[in-house]
C-alpha cells in the first residue's frame, strides 16, 4: 500500500501500551483504524506484538455484531508487517509498499465479540529478509493470533517497498495526480447489503451484471476505511473484501460463512477502469475468485469456508 508521510522518530522496541502505536507506522491516517498498540523482539526474526479489537466495525464486525471477520485478522497482520518493517527493519517512512501475497485462516468459533474491546497477541516469525544492495527490500513473514489462550488464526504475508522515485517510474507517473483519476460518478447500483453479509449499502462492493457468478466491482474513493487515504489503485483490503463479498453472493443466504482468504496480488489494479469480480471455481465449500481488468487477471483468491 503506497504511503508517503513523514515521522520525525520511529519508536524502539515497545511493549503492550495504553494507546496505538503512531498510525503512520502501518499506514493509516485515521487512529480508528489503527490496530497495534506495542511489539517486543522475542527472538531473532521473530516479534510478538498486541492489537486492540472494536466491538463495533462497519467492516470488521458482522452485520449483527456478533463476531470479528476474517478481514480484520487480515488487517491486523498487515499492520504488523507494515509496523515491523518501519520499526525492527528502518525502512524509512517515505517508502511505498506492495502488498504481494495474503493467506489469512480463521476459527470463526473463537472470534465471538464479548462485553469489551478484544485483544489479540500476534507472534510473527519473519521467513525471508528480501535485500537490494545490503538494504532490507522486501519481507515473507507468518503470523498466529492469538485471543487468551486460543488461536483463532494464522497468517502469511509476502510485501515488498521501494523508493518513492522508483515507485513513481514503476507508476509510469499515474501517481502525478490522484484526483484526476476519471473515477465512476457514482458507483454502479449495488448488490442487495444483506446478500453479501453486508448491513451498509454503501459497504457493497459488488454491481450486478446479469451473469451468474460475475459482478462490476463498485470503488468509491470517498470510502473512510478503504480509502483511509489517497491511493492510486484499488487497496488490497477491498480486493479481499470483494472477495468474500462473491463468495457469500454465490453462496445464497445458506451457504457457507467465508473463514480464510488465500490472495495473490498480480499486478495493480487501476481506479479509473473497470474491474470484473468473477467466480472462477467451487471445491466443496471453497470457491476461487479473480479480479479481472482488461485481459488480465489482476488477483485471485481462494476464499475457505465453514458451515453456516
Amino acid at each position: 500500500m503506497p504511503e508517503s508521510r513523514q515521522f520525525a522518530e520511529l519508536p524502539s522496541e515497545a511493549g503492550p501500551l495504553t494507546a496505538t502505536v503512531p498510525r503512520e507506522l502501518v499506514h493509516r491516517v485515521s487512529v480508528a483504524e489503527t490496530l497495534l498498540t506495542g511489539w517486543t523482539r522475542s527472538g531473532p526474526d521473530r516479534f510478538t506484538l498486541t492489537a486492540q479489537w472494536p466491538r463495533a466495525h462497519q467492516l470488521h464486525v458482522s452485520a449483527d455484531r456478533s463476531a470479528y471477520e476474517p478481514l480484520l485478522v487480515a488487517e491486523t497482520v498487515r499492520q504488523c508487517g507494515a509496523l515491523l518493517a518501519h520499526t525492527a527493519y528502518e525502512v524509512p517512512i517515505g517508502h511505498q509498499f506492495v502488498l504481494r501475497e495474503l493467506r489469512v485462516d480463521t476459527r470463526p468459533e473463537h472470534l465471538a465479540v464479548g462485553s469489551v474491546p478484544a485483544e489479540p497477541v500476534v507472534d510473527i516469525t519473519v521467513e525471508t529478509v528480501r535485500r537490494t544492495a545490503g538494504r532490507p527490500a522486501g519481507l515473507r513473514y507468518d503470523a498466529v493470533v492469538r485471543l487468551g489462550p486460543e488461536r483463532v488464526g494464522t497468517g502469511r504475508i509476502a510485501v515488498s517497498w521501494t523508493k518513492e522515485a522508483v515507485y513513481r517510474r514503476m507508476r509510469g507517473g499515474r501517481t502525478a495526480d490522484v484526483g484526476a483519476l476519471r473515477l465512476p460518478r457514482p458507483p454502479p447500483e449495488p448488490l442487495p447489503a444483506a446478500t453479501v453479509g453486508r448491513a451498509l449499502r454503501a459497504d457493497v462492493l459488488l454491481s450486478p451484471t446479469g451473469r451468474p457468478g460475475r459482478w462490476r466491482l463498485r470503488v468509491d474513493s470517498a470510502h473512510p476505511v478503504f480509502f483511509d487515504h489517497p491511493l492510486d489503485h484499488v487497496p488490497g483490503m477491498l480486493l479481499l473484501e470483494a472477495a468474500r463479498q462473491a463468495a457469500r453472493a454465490h453462496g445464497g443466504p445458506d451457504g457457507p460463512v467465508p473463514a480464510s482468504l488465500h490472495a495473490t496480488f498480480h499486478q495493480f489494479t487501476e481506479l479509473d477502469r473497470p474491474v470484473w469480480i468473477e467466480v472462477s471455481g467451487a471445491d466443496g465449500a471453497d470457491v476461487q475468485v479473480v479480479a479481472l481488468q482488461g485481459e488480465s487477471v489482476a488477483f485471485e483468491c481462494r476464499v475457505g469456508a465453514v458451515a453456516g
